[in-house]
């Protein structure tokens, strides 16, 4: 039994942060009915490759995991009165559309609610559902722009740097999405009362700040570039091999920092003195050092020492990690409409002993259960090409 057994959303989100937040909760046993227009490009959808033998792309089997889809086209009033029909059925909904558009097309919180009391309702957006830039458009680098965070990112030669990771989008907006959800779902079980959710991606991502954020209140300095423990302006940093490779110092309390020392080299430094008086001289001789063997000669090192010292790898080489392997992190997935083809995925990490996550099928094409669904609501074929 998945801990969200029984629950149902109706997920109305389309690119990265409502998908992986509404596959989270198919993961953990929700059923997620995807709602989605025949005629809008979705950029996550089609990002290449297609699956050889699959219609569909393996991020959209991947995104559409555990979930059911269906086609309406939102601007026809017969689609909204399906939608009507839909909601008397569902507990979640999650969208991810501009401030004030599900209201245009008479789907708002305030109009659904009237029709089932209990809906828990999560908007996604950018910048929140109010404020000066509530109906400014955006992406994950602008949010992070915004927030922050890039103005002390990066490198002082070089400034801010891009992560091929989507962290507004979805350790923001992903993650508060299913925290809030989950939080209002207990809210309903005390108090039989549904709610809204306002999740802007831009809020979700000022905390992470951190310790700077923090300090910055207290009477502390504007963070810079390289000038903190964690941004560079130490030794906590990657350093290149002598084959292109990097390695990862995370060295920064004393037992650790006197592993490293004993693995460099220099174990003159382990009473951690030289950090409070010469702590460019130490990184600039780390990073010769580092430059002086290759990341597997590096990466044996430390093996054999608890110095927090890892290797950068590259995508192909963390799929066979041994350690993620054990972990379950990542599962085989039979593709739905395919005669037993099954794809490596990343799994889900909430790890219950109770109700473990289920990975029950990866994603379908879209719309593929588009007159299953709403047959089931009584309209004729010919009413659900209308409504399509």
């Amino acid at each position: 039994m998945g801990a969200l057994d029984g629950y149902k959303v109706l997920d109305f989100s389309t690119l990265l942060p409502g998908p992986y937040a509404t596959m989270t909760l198919a993961d953990l046993g929700a059923e997620v009915l995807k709602v989605s227009s025949k005629d809008k490009y979705d950029l996550v959808v089609n990002w290449p490759p297609v699956i050889e033998g699959a219609q569909v792309t393996g991020a959209q089997a991947w995104l559409g995991r555990g979930k059911k889809t269906i086609h309406l086209n939102l601007k026809k009033p017969a689609a909204v009165e399906a939608v009507r029909k839909l909601i008397m059925e569902y507990d979640i909904i999650v969208e991810q559309f501009r401030p004030g558009v599900m209201k245009k097309l008479g789907l708002s919180y305030e109009q659904l609610r009237e029709i089932n009391p209990r809906i828990i309702y999560c908007s996604i957006t950018g910048y929140g559902q109010d404020g000066p830039l509530s109906l400014r458009a955006g992406h994950d680098i602008n949010y992070i722009a915004r927030s922050g965070i890039a103005a002390s990112a990066g490198r002082k030669k070089g400034g801010p740097s891009l992560y091929n990771f989507q962290i507004a989008d979805v350790a923001g907006g992903s993650m508060n999405a299913v925290t809030s959800i989950l939080a209002a779902i207990i809210y309903r079980e005390r108090t039989g009362k549904g709610q809204y959710i306002d999740v802007s991606m831009q809020d979700s991502i000022v905390p992470f700040n951190s310790m700077d954020g923090a300090s910055l209140f207290a009477g502390g300095n504007v963070p810079a570039r390289e000038s903190g423990l964690l941004n560079g302006g130490g030794i906590y940093d990657f350093y290149e091999t002598s084959d292109g490779g990097y390695m990862s110092v995370g060295s920064l309390e004393p037992k650790f920092w006197a592993a490293l020392c004993d693995g460099v080299g220099h174990p003159e430094w382990r009473d951690g003195k030289i950090l409070r008086t010469d702590t460019p001289m130490v990184k600039k001789e780390l990073i010769r050092i580092f430059r002086s063997k290759t990341r597997e000669e590096w990466t044996e090192v430390f093996s054999k020492s608890d110095a927090c010292v890892e290797p950068v790898l590259n995508l192909e080489e963390v799929s066979e990690d041994e350690h993620l392997k054990s972990r379950g992190m990542w599962p085989s997935v039979e593709i739905p409409l395919t005669e037993g083809i099954r794809i490596t995925q990343m799994g889900c990490p909430i790890h219950l002993s109770g109700s473990p996550v289920q990975y029950r099928h990866a994603g379908y094409p879209e719309g593929h259960h588009t007159f299953e669904i709403l047959r089931g609501l009584g309209y004729s074929d010919g009413e659900i090409e209308e409504m399509i």
